[in-house]
Parts: C-alpha cells; structure tokens; sequence
C-alpha cells in the first residue's frame, strides 16, 4: 500500500476517533503529497524516495518554526508544531542514531580516502545518497564536518 493510500485511511480513523491533532499532520502530509504530485510533472504516482523527501522536508519545517515559536514565547503555536512533528515522524522510516550515522561516515571517508575538508563534497555526496530517509541533512553534515576535521 502507497503512503498516500495509507494516509488517507489514517484520516479517516482520526476523523471518526476525533483526533484533531493527529488529523492536523495528516492532512498537512496528504496536501505535500498531492502538491509533489502536481508540481513538476502530471504523474499518479510519486516514488517512495519522493515521499520520503516530502516528509522530511516538513519535519524540517515544523522544527524551524516551531524553534521560532519558542523563541518568541508563544507556547501555543510551539505546541502545535511539535505535535505535527510527531504525526508526521511516525510515517518516516526509522531515523538513525548518532553514532551509527558516524560508523556509515566513517566508512565513506576510508572508501573515498577523504583526507581534509576539502573533500567534504564527496564525502556529503555518498553520505546523502545511503542515508537517504534515515538521517537528517544537517546532522549528517556535522558528523562529516567533525570527521574530517
């Protein structure tokens, strides 16, 4: 079944369970589906690693908003934003933690020999591509960025 399949049964469950939170994310997860869908070509069908992108792409906002949220002391709409993180986390493969994202670099660094930060491009490049979905673009460039130094 395709995520989009998927959430769209979600939201039906939270409609009739009331969720409103969870409902919240879920329709905010079914309209970047169906903008990624529209936007570059007329496609039914977005591919998985797509949907991956489109779902790390909104945790990401809702982290840089809700980081804003706090910094302005509006605890409400800082809520609302993590709670929305939350929904659409559950629907992300499972993110790895620190040090197995260091082991993966580590590898990528003694394959490509990666000597300085000069080289933290090829490194990123090979890093992004086999960690696709499983880590955060940012964290994976601090762990390069301290391997490397």
């Amino acid at each position: 079944m395709s995520l989009e399949q998927t959430i769209n049964q979600d939201i039906k469950a939270a409609m009739i369970a009331k969720d409103n939170v969870k409902l919240r994310g879920l329709r905010a997860i079914k309209s970047a589906i169906l903008l990624a869908k529209t936007e570059k070509t007329h496609v039914e069908d977005i591919s998985e690693d797509a949907e991956i992108k489109v779902l790390q792409k909104l945790v990401k906002q809702r982290k840089e908003s809700a980081e804003i949220y706090k910094t302005q002391n509006r605890e409400d709409l800082y809520q609302v934003e993590i709670e929305e993180k939350e929904v659409i986390e559950a629907y992300l493969p499972k993110q790895l933690d620190q040090s197995e994202i260091e082991a993966i670099v580590k590898e990528i660094v003694a394959e490509t020999g990666a000597s300085s930060i000069k080289d933290m491009g090829k490194v990123m490049g090979l890093a992004n591509q086999r960690l696709a979905g499983k880590a955060d673009g940012s964290t994976i460039s601090q762990v390069v960025k301290a391997i490397l130094a």
